[in-house]
């Protein structure tokens, strides 16, 4: 079995961020338990990553409490973290967010 060492970019953690504050002006605490909610995802991907769809480039976690996508791609046993994007916008909003984080 492959361990993978996990980095996550900067625009992973500014997706995440962006993640937290509109889940905090939904109600009390919730920006809080969405960002831990994606932390435990990613960190994941030390035992599973590579195993998901490939898609516009990468591979996408879906994750399973908020309806969002982990994107990432791998380097020999490290998975890059490049984005956390909402899966309710357009496809075509992701695809170009993905196209400018190569």
């Amino acid at each position: 079995m492959n361990l993978f060492t996990v980095i996550t970019t900067e625009f992973a953690l500014y997706d995440l961020e962006n993640g937290r504050d509109f889940y905090e002006k939904q109600a009390p605490e919730l920006g809080d338990y969405f960002f831990d909610t994606m932390v435990i995802e990613i960190e994941s991907l030390h035992l599973y990553a590579g195993i998901h769809v490939r898609e516009y480039g990468f591979y996408k976690m879906l994750t399973k409490r908020f309806p969002y996508a982990i994107y990432y791609d791998i380097d020999g046993e490290t998975a890059r973290v490049v984005a956390v994007l909402d899966q309710r916008s357009r496809p075509m909003y992701t695809y170009m967010k993905l196209n400018t984080r190569n």
